[in-house]
């Protein structure tokens, strides 16, 4: 006898795994918590198998048969996908699923604008965003949890691919009150002697502890952090300067400082933002279109706090 199930309960099965909770998966699925319930039921009746075991104070966990089902949910899901974006590339049309990687220090700054206008340009592609380190980047490109990534061009591995967008050179951070506020531009050099609130992300802080050792000197790291508002806000209350590359939106820290933004004189590398892929993934039509309108929405100077697009390759 056939089975009877849907793609639908399988994606809200596996939300449920992951979440360990109806609630947390309803919000994750955008649906109410009763119809998941009612699917999972579903699941169990029609294998004959209990999926999850219902503990009252702390949600689900799955069954031991349940860590099975999950992972060829999974690959039924994924595989349903890749017809999808097949039908899709027969027809020549740009839909289904998207996911998208940012790394977490822009990604509130670049990905929703991105994310809105291409789905406003291609209706029948939902994205999906990830906020991830550079290192869980590729680690999520490796298995394929996320289609493509926006990142920098930093230790990229060599089985991966990098499409350089936009050029983003170095700045210095202060506060309105510190020695150095009032110049046009600074030095590696005359910053060093300063303390410096380093953003203390990985490969984001190799990068800027590079730029020190190409002038030879060593900074004088006072904090460090790995939250983008945490660093303003330490550098508005004069605790040290930063460097960073994507220009604050605002002239003022998270807790209402007002901030100055000085340009690394200097012949400082700047790094590139651009998209990461596996190679090949841009003969997928719905990858190769959102690298295109990645493309033209940074080059049209839409996403504010970045100073220009990259040259493209061989240019």
């Amino acid at each position: 006898m056939p089975l009877r199930f849907t793609l639908r309960q399988l994606e809200y099965f596996v939300a449920v795994g992951e979440a360990g909770s109806i609630a947390r998966a309803a919000d994750k699925v955008n649906v109410s918590s009763p119809s998941i319930s009612a699917a999972i039921g579903q699941l169990e009746e029609e294998f004959g198998i209990q999926l999850f075991v219902r503990k009252h104070a702390h949600g689900l966990s799955l069954s031991q048969a349940g860590r099975q089902f999950m992972g060829q949910a999974k690959r039924v899901l994924e595989q349903a996908e890749t017809l999808n974006r097949l039908a899709g590339d027969v027809l020549g049309k740009v839909q289904g699923p998207l996911s998208v990687g940012c790394l977490l220090t822009f990604a509130q700054i670049v990905v929703p604008r991105l994310r809105r206008s291409f789905e406003a340009r291609f209706p029948g592609v939902t994205v999906s965003q990830h906020e991830l380190t550079q290192a869980q980047i590729f680690d999520w490109l490796r298995r394929a949890e996320i289609d493509v990534a926006l990142a920098y061009d930093l230790e990229i591995p060599a089985e991966l691919e990098f499409l350089p967008l936009a050029e983003l050179p170095p700045y210095v951070l202060v506060g309105a009150d510190h020695p150095i506020a009032d110049r046009p531009e600074v030095s590696i050099l005359e910053v060093a002697e300063h303390p410096m609130i380093l953003l203390d992300l990985p490969y984001s802080s190799d990068y800027f502890l590079s730029l020190f050792a190409q002038a030879g000197v060593a900074p004088r790291i006072a904090e460090r952090t790995r939250d983008m508002a945490v660093m303003r806000s330490l550098v508005g209350n004069g605790f040290g300067y930063s460097i960073a590359n994507i220009r604050p939106l605002s002239d003022r820290s998270p807790d209402g400082r007002a901030l100055r933004c000085i340009p690394l004189a200097g012949a400082v590398r700047a790094m590139k933002l651009g998209l990461v892929m596996v190679p090949g993934a841009r003969s997928v039509l719905t990858i190769s279109a959102f690298a295109e309108h990645c493309r033209e929405v940074l080059g049209a100077g839409e996403i504010p706090g970045l100073d220009g697009p990259a040259p493209r390759p061989g240019a």
